[in-house]
Protein backbone atom coordinates (compact mmCIF):
# COMPACT_ATOMS: atom_id res chain seq x y z
CA UNK A 1 0.00 0.00 0.00
CA UNK A 2 1.59 3.38 -0.90
CA UNK A 3 -0.45 6.13 0.61
CA UNK A 4 -0.48 9.91 -1.58
CA UNK A 5 -0.69 12.55 0.75
CA UNK A 6 0.28 15.79 -1.53
CA UNK A 7 0.44 18.13 1.42
CA UNK A 8 2.44 15.89 3.48
CA UNK A 9 5.14 15.38 0.96
CA UNK A 10 4.79 19.01 -0.36
CA UNK A 11 5.59 20.02 3.00
CA UNK A 12 8.77 17.96 3.43
CA UNK A 13 9.98 18.70 -0.25
CA UNK A 14 9.58 22.72 0.70
CA UNK A 15 11.91 21.60 3.66
CA UNK A 16 14.47 19.98 1.98
CA UNK A 17 14.76 23.21 -0.66
CA UNK A 18 15.14 25.29 2.07
CA UNK A 19 17.72 23.33 3.41
CA UNK A 20 16.41 21.74 5.94
CA UNK A 21 16.63 17.88 7.31
CA UNK A 22 13.21 16.90 7.70
CA UNK A 23 12.44 14.03 10.34
CA UNK A 24 9.22 12.40 10.03
CA UNK A 25 7.72 10.60 13.09
CA UNK A 26 4.91 8.30 13.24
CA UNK A 27 3.85 4.87 15.22
CA UNK A 28 3.50 1.70 13.30
CA UNK A 29 1.08 1.82 10.30
CA UNK A 30 1.31 5.92 10.07
CA UNK A 31 2.60 5.54 6.41
CA UNK A 32 6.02 6.35 7.19
CA UNK A 33 7.56 4.11 4.33
CA UNK A 34 4.62 5.05 1.74
CA UNK A 35 5.43 9.07 2.29
CA UNK A 36 9.10 8.16 1.85
CA UNK A 37 8.53 5.64 -1.44
CA UNK A 38 6.87 8.71 -2.69
CA UNK A 39 9.81 11.02 -1.80
CA UNK A 40 12.10 9.14 -3.33
CA UNK A 41 9.75 8.42 -6.85
CA UNK A 42 9.12 12.63 -6.64
CA UNK A 43 12.52 13.45 -6.76
CA UNK A 44 13.71 11.10 -9.39
CA UNK A 45 15.67 8.02 -10.08
CA UNK A 46 19.41 8.87 -9.81
CA UNK A 47 18.70 12.17 -7.08
CA UNK A 48 17.56 9.92 -4.10
CA UNK A 49 18.28 6.91 -2.39
CA UNK A 50 16.08 4.94 0.31
CA UNK A 51 17.33 3.14 2.64
CA UNK A 52 15.68 0.83 4.90
CA UNK A 53 18.01 0.91 8.56
CA UNK A 54 15.21 -1.61 9.68
CA UNK A 55 16.68 -4.46 7.83
CA UNK A 56 20.55 -3.12 7.10
CA UNK A 57 21.88 -2.10 10.23
CA UNK A 58 23.18 -5.47 11.24
CA UNK A 59 26.82 -4.47 11.40
CA UNK A 60 28.33 -2.05 10.41
CA UNK A 61 30.22 -3.75 7.73
CA UNK A 62 27.03 -5.49 6.25
CA UNK A 63 25.36 -2.43 6.62
CA UNK A 64 27.78 -0.36 4.36
CA UNK A 65 27.86 -3.49 2.11
CA UNK A 66 24.01 -3.02 1.84
CA UNK A 67 23.71 0.59 1.07
CA UNK A 68 26.68 0.53 -1.65
CA UNK A 69 24.64 -1.93 -3.06
CA UNK A 70 22.12 0.12 -4.03
CA UNK A 71 24.21 3.01 -5.08
CA UNK A 72 24.92 3.73 -8.78
CA UNK A 73 28.64 2.64 -8.13
CA UNK A 74 28.53 -0.55 -6.09
CA UNK A 75 30.24 -1.04 -3.06
CA UNK A 76 34.23 -1.36 -3.95
CA UNK A 77 36.19 -4.40 -3.48
CA UNK A 78 37.62 -4.65 -0.68
CA UNK A 79 35.47 -3.72 1.56
CA UNK A 80 36.78 -2.40 5.10
CA UNK A 81 37.22 -5.67 7.69
CA UNK A 82 36.30 -3.74 11.30
CA UNK A 83 33.33 -2.37 12.37
CA UNK A 84 35.07 1.43 12.86
CA UNK A 85 36.10 1.53 9.51
CA UNK A 86 32.86 0.37 8.21
CA UNK A 87 30.99 3.25 10.05
CA UNK A 88 33.59 5.65 8.80
CA UNK A 89 33.49 4.89 5.22
CA UNK A 90 29.31 4.78 5.51
CA UNK A 91 29.82 8.31 6.37
CA UNK A 92 32.23 9.59 4.05
CA UNK A 93 29.80 7.80 1.30
CA UNK A 94 26.97 9.71 2.38
CA UNK A 95 28.51 13.14 2.20
CA UNK A 96 30.40 12.58 -0.63
CA UNK A 97 27.84 10.44 -3.16
CA UNK A 98 26.24 12.39 -6.39
CA UNK A 99 23.59 11.95 -8.37
CA UNK A 100 24.16 12.76 -12.25
CA UNK A 101 25.77 16.11 -13.77
CA UNK A 102 27.29 16.02 -10.06
CA UNK A 103 24.48 17.40 -8.47
CA UNK A 104 23.35 16.51 -4.64
CA UNK A 105 21.29 13.26 -3.28
CA UNK A 106 19.18 12.54 -1.02
CA UNK A 107 19.44 10.13 1.06
CA UNK A 108 15.98 8.65 2.54
CA UNK A 109 16.53 6.67 5.91
CA UNK A 110 13.27 4.82 7.02
CA UNK A 111 14.03 3.77 11.02
CA UNK A 112 17.16 5.73 11.55
CA UNK A 113 16.97 4.71 15.08
CA UNK A 114 17.91 1.15 14.30
CA UNK A 115 21.51 2.73 13.31
CA UNK A 116 21.61 2.63 17.16
CA UNK A 117 22.35 -1.27 16.72
CA UNK A 118 26.00 -0.26 16.16
CA UNK A 119 26.97 0.84 19.74
CA UNK A 120 27.38 -2.91 19.89
CA UNK A 121 30.44 -3.11 19.03
CA UNK A 122 33.77 -1.33 19.54
CA UNK A 123 34.52 1.86 19.00
CA UNK A 124 31.30 2.86 18.13
CA UNK A 125 29.46 4.04 21.43
CA UNK A 126 28.07 7.24 20.07
CA UNK A 127 27.24 6.37 16.44
CA UNK A 128 23.74 8.05 16.61
CA UNK A 129 25.24 11.36 17.97
CA UNK A 130 28.27 10.93 15.42
CA UNK A 131 25.46 10.64 12.57
CA UNK A 132 23.12 13.39 13.05
CA UNK A 133 26.64 15.52 13.53
CA UNK A 134 27.79 14.54 10.20
CA UNK A 135 24.54 14.87 8.14
CA UNK A 136 24.43 18.56 9.53
CA UNK A 137 27.76 19.56 7.90
CA UNK A 138 26.99 17.36 4.58
CA UNK A 139 26.33 18.95 1.18
CA UNK A 140 23.79 16.28 0.64
CA UNK A 141 19.92 16.11 1.29
CA UNK A 142 18.39 13.83 3.85
CA UNK A 143 14.96 12.40 4.86
CA UNK A 144 14.71 10.84 8.16
CA UNK A 145 11.85 8.60 9.48
CA UNK A 146 10.87 6.72 12.60
CA UNK A 147 7.73 5.31 14.64
CA UNK A 148 9.39 6.10 17.88
CA UNK A 149 8.88 9.46 18.22
CA UNK A 150 10.04 9.87 22.11
CA UNK A 151 13.59 8.37 21.64
CA UNK A 152 13.65 10.04 18.49
CA UNK A 153 12.84 13.58 20.48
CA UNK A 154 15.44 12.98 22.79
CA UNK A 155 17.85 12.52 20.26
CA UNK A 156 17.47 16.03 18.33
CA UNK A 157 17.14 17.69 21.80
CA UNK A 158 20.46 19.36 21.43
CA UNK A 159 20.57 19.10 17.35
CA UNK A 160 21.28 21.48 14.81
CA UNK A 161 18.38 23.64 14.06
CA UNK A 162 18.50 22.18 10.49
CA UNK A 163 16.38 19.17 11.73
CA UNK A 164 12.44 19.87 11.30
CA UNK A 165 10.73 17.05 13.10
CA UNK A 166 7.41 16.83 10.85
CA UNK A 167 4.52 14.66 12.69
CA UNK A 168 2.69 12.14 10.64
CA UNK A 169 -0.83 13.79 9.95
CA UNK A 170 -3.50 11.52 11.13
CA UNK A 171 -5.25 9.33 8.57
CA UNK A 172 -9.24 11.03 7.79
CA UNK A 173 -11.93 10.41 6.33
CA UNK A 174 -10.50 12.45 2.98
CA UNK A 175 -7.23 9.84 2.87
CA UNK A 176 -9.73 6.69 3.04
CA UNK A 177 -11.52 7.96 -0.09
CA UNK A 178 -8.40 8.23 -1.32
CA UNK A 179 -7.60 4.95 -0.74
CA UNK A 180 -11.21 3.71 -1.96
CA UNK A 181 -10.05 5.62 -5.47
CA UNK A 182 -7.28 3.56 -5.63
CA UNK A 183 -9.21 0.49 -5.19
CA UNK A 184 -11.63 1.95 -7.76
CA UNK A 185 -14.60 2.00 -5.43
CA UNK A 186 -14.70 5.52 -4.63
CA UNK A 187 -18.32 5.85 -5.44
CA UNK A 188 -19.33 2.81 -3.18
CA UNK A 189 -18.31 4.64 0.02
CA UNK A 190 -20.04 7.71 1.73
CA UNK A 191 -18.39 10.11 3.17
CA UNK A 192 -19.77 8.84 6.34
CA UNK A 193 -18.60 5.35 6.16
CA UNK A 194 -14.81 6.83 4.81
CA UNK A 195 -14.87 8.92 8.38
CA UNK A 196 -16.57 6.10 10.27
CA UNK A 197 -13.31 3.79 9.25
CA UNK A 198 -10.76 6.26 10.03
CA UNK A 199 -11.72 7.03 13.14
CA UNK A 200 -12.11 3.22 14.23
CA UNK A 201 -8.38 2.90 12.19
CA UNK A 202 -6.71 5.18 15.28
CA UNK A 203 -6.39 7.55 12.16
CA UNK A 204 -3.65 5.08 11.17
CA UNK A 205 -3.11 4.59 7.52
CA UNK A 206 -2.24 0.51 7.85
CA UNK A 207 -5.16 -0.09 9.79
CA UNK A 208 -7.53 2.12 7.89
CA UNK A 209 -6.35 0.34 4.70
CA UNK A 210 -7.52 -3.17 6.19
CA UNK A 211 -10.75 -1.71 7.35
CA UNK A 212 -11.62 -0.72 3.96
CA UNK A 213 -10.79 -3.64 2.80
CA UNK A 214 -13.17 -5.47 5.17
CA UNK A 215 -15.83 -2.93 4.34
CA UNK A 216 -15.88 -3.14 0.65
CA UNK A 217 -15.76 -6.98 0.62
CA UNK A 218 -19.17 -6.94 2.35
CA UNK A 219 -22.35 -6.46 0.36
CA UNK A 220 -23.45 -3.29 -0.32
CA UNK A 221 -26.43 -2.92 1.08
CA UNK A 222 -24.91 -4.32 4.17
CA UNK A 223 -21.77 -2.58 4.27
CA UNK A 224 -21.35 -1.15 8.50
CA UNK A 225 -17.78 -0.35 9.67
CA UNK A 226 -18.64 -1.89 12.82
CA UNK A 227 -18.72 -5.34 11.21
CA UNK A 228 -16.00 -4.68 9.25
CA UNK A 229 -13.97 -3.54 12.39
CA UNK A 230 -15.47 -6.88 14.09
CA UNK A 231 -14.57 -9.20 11.50
CA UNK A 232 -10.81 -7.75 11.00
CA UNK A 233 -10.05 -8.48 14.94
CA UNK A 234 -11.47 -11.72 14.97
CA UNK A 235 -8.54 -14.59 15.09
CA UNK A 236 -6.66 -14.40 12.57
CA UNK A 237 -7.99 -11.57 11.22
CA UNK A 238 -5.56 -9.13 9.31
CA UNK A 239 -6.17 -5.91 12.11
CA UNK A 240 -6.22 -8.51 15.02
CA UNK A 241 -2.56 -9.73 13.21
CA UNK A 242 -1.51 -6.07 12.84
CA UNK A 243 -1.78 -5.25 16.42
CA UNK A 244 0.15 -8.03 17.61
CA UNK A 245 2.75 -7.25 15.24
CA UNK A 246 3.03 -3.77 16.69
CA UNK A 247 2.69 -4.88 20.38
CA UNK A 248 5.35 -7.40 20.54
CA UNK A 249 7.60 -4.88 18.36
CA UNK A 250 7.97 -2.38 20.96
CA UNK A 251 7.76 -5.01 23.94
CA UNK A 252 10.49 -6.44 22.63
CA UNK A 253 12.32 -2.89 22.13
CA UNK A 254 11.48 -1.98 25.65
CA UNK A 255 12.75 -3.12 29.17
CA UNK A 256 10.40 -5.04 31.40
CA UNK A 257 8.80 -7.42 28.96
CA UNK A 258 6.23 -9.11 31.70
CA UNK A 259 5.43 -6.11 33.95
CA UNK A 260 5.06 -3.61 31.04
CA UNK A 261 2.37 -6.53 29.34
CA UNK A 262 0.56 -6.68 33.01
CA UNK A 263 0.55 -2.50 33.20
CA UNK A 264 -1.06 -2.93 29.37
CA UNK A 265 -3.65 -5.01 30.79
CA UNK A 266 -4.81 -2.37 33.55
CA UNK A 267 -4.90 -0.03 31.30
CA UNK A 268 -6.87 -2.08 28.93
CA UNK A 269 -9.11 -2.47 31.84
CA UNK A 270 -9.44 0.99 32.71
CA UNK A 271 -8.55 3.42 30.34
CA UNK A 272 -6.86 6.76 31.58
CA UNK A 273 -6.18 5.98 35.41
CA UNK A 274 -3.46 7.71 36.99
CA UNK A 275 -0.08 6.44 38.33
CA UNK A 276 -1.10 5.03 41.86
CA UNK A 277 -4.17 3.80 40.74
CA UNK A 278 -1.63 1.62 38.64
CA UNK A 279 0.72 0.98 40.87
CA UNK A 280 -2.18 -0.07 43.38
CA UNK A 281 -3.53 -2.50 40.80
CA UNK A 282 -0.38 -4.06 39.93
CA UNK A 283 0.68 -3.79 43.57
CA UNK A 284 3.77 -2.75 42.87
CA UNK A 285 5.59 0.70 44.53
CA UNK A 286 4.77 4.47 42.79
CA UNK A 287 8.61 4.37 42.18
CA UNK A 288 8.60 0.79 40.03
CA UNK A 289 5.46 1.45 38.54
CA UNK A 290 6.92 4.96 37.50
CA UNK A 291 9.83 3.26 35.97
CA UNK A 292 7.92 0.61 33.77
CA UNK A 293 5.79 3.74 32.27
CA UNK A 294 8.62 5.38 31.41
CA UNK A 295 9.65 2.47 29.98
CA UNK A 296 5.99 2.08 27.75
CA UNK A 297 6.59 5.59 27.04
CA UNK A 298 9.77 5.47 25.77
CA UNK A 299 8.62 3.18 22.90
CA UNK A 300 5.71 5.43 22.23
CA UNK A 301 2.87 2.35 23.80
CA UNK A 302 1.37 4.79 26.12
CA UNK A 303 1.06 8.49 26.56
CA UNK A 304 0.47 10.88 29.73
CA UNK A 305 -2.27 12.73 29.15
CA UNK A 306 -3.73 15.39 32.12
CA UNK A 307 -1.32 12.85 34.78
CA UNK A 308 -3.55 9.80 33.38
CA UNK A 309 -1.91 7.48 31.32
CA UNK A 310 -3.52 5.77 27.80
CA UNK A 311 -2.50 3.97 24.69
CA UNK A 312 -1.09 5.85 22.04
CA UNK A 313 -2.57 3.67 19.53
CA UNK A 314 -6.47 2.88 21.16
CA UNK A 315 -6.55 -0.31 18.68
CA UNK A 316 -3.56 -1.87 20.59
CA UNK A 317 -6.10 -1.61 23.82
CA UNK A 318 -8.89 -3.17 22.00
CA UNK A 319 -6.22 -5.97 20.75
CA UNK A 320 -5.24 -6.55 24.51
CA UNK A 321 -9.14 -6.46 25.35
CA UNK A 322 -9.82 -8.94 22.78
CA UNK A 323 -6.55 -11.13 23.32
CA UNK A 324 -5.13 -10.63 26.70
CA UNK A 325 -6.92 -13.94 28.17
CA UNK A 326 -6.02 -17.47 28.41
CA UNK A 327 -8.85 -18.19 25.76
CA UNK A 328 -9.52 -16.75 22.20
CA UNK A 329 -12.31 -14.35 22.22
CA UNK A 330 -15.99 -15.76 20.96
CA UNK A 331 -17.50 -14.24 17.90
CA UNK A 332 -19.99 -12.87 20.34
CA UNK A 333 -17.52 -10.89 22.84
CA UNK A 334 -15.50 -9.74 19.81
CA UNK A 335 -18.73 -7.51 18.47
CA UNK A 336 -19.74 -6.28 21.82
CA UNK A 337 -16.37 -4.71 22.18
CA UNK A 338 -16.25 -4.21 18.54
CA UNK A 339 -19.49 -1.69 19.36
CA UNK A 340 -18.24 -0.12 22.39
CA UNK A 341 -15.29 0.79 20.45
CA UNK A 342 -16.90 2.48 18.08
CA UNK A 343 -19.21 4.05 20.53
CA UNK A 344 -16.04 5.63 22.21
CA UNK A 345 -14.28 6.76 18.41
CA UNK A 346 -17.73 8.16 16.99
CA UNK A 347 -18.68 11.42 18.18
CA UNK A 348 -22.01 10.29 20.02
CA UNK A 349 -23.80 13.75 18.50
CA UNK A 350 -23.29 12.10 14.92
CA UNK A 351 -25.52 8.98 13.35
CA UNK A 352 -23.71 5.61 12.69
CA UNK A 353 -23.33 5.27 8.79
CA UNK A 354 -25.76 2.96 7.74
CA UNK A 355 -25.38 0.73 5.00
CA UNK A 356 -25.22 2.53 1.48
CA UNK A 357 -28.87 1.71 -0.20
CA UNK A 358 -28.11 -0.56 -2.96
CA UNK A 359 -27.34 0.54 -6.55
CA UNK A 360 -26.05 3.78 -4.95
CA UNK A 361 -23.59 5.16 -6.76
CA UNK A 362 -23.66 8.38 -4.91
CA UNK A 363 -21.20 10.15 -2.44
CA UNK A 364 -24.22 12.54 -1.69
CA UNK A 365 -25.83 10.40 0.90
CA UNK A 366 -27.47 13.32 3.28
CA UNK A 367 -25.87 11.36 5.72
CA UNK A 368 -23.75 13.80 7.96
CA UNK A 369 -19.71 14.00 7.56
CA UNK A 370 -17.87 12.77 10.85
CA UNK A 371 -14.87 14.78 11.10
Amino acid sequence: MIVERPALEQRVLQALDAGRIPVLLGGCGTGRSSALLRLASLIGAGRAQYIDFSAAATTPERCLHSVLAASPEGPPAPMPAHARAAFDALLTYLDTASAPGNGPVTFLFDEILDIRTFENFPGLRHVQRELIERLTASPNGFVLASRFTARAHRLLRDADARFEVIHIPQFVGDDVRGLARQRQAAGTLTPAQASAVAALSGHRAASADILLAALLAQPAARRRPIDALATAMSPGGPLSSRCRESYEFRLHRARGYGALKAILGVLAEQDAITLTEIAQRLHRTPGSTKDYLSWLEDVDLVTMQRKRYVFDDPLLRLHIRLYGGATPPTPAFIAAEAAAFAERCIPQDVPTPEPVPTGSQSEQSGIIEID
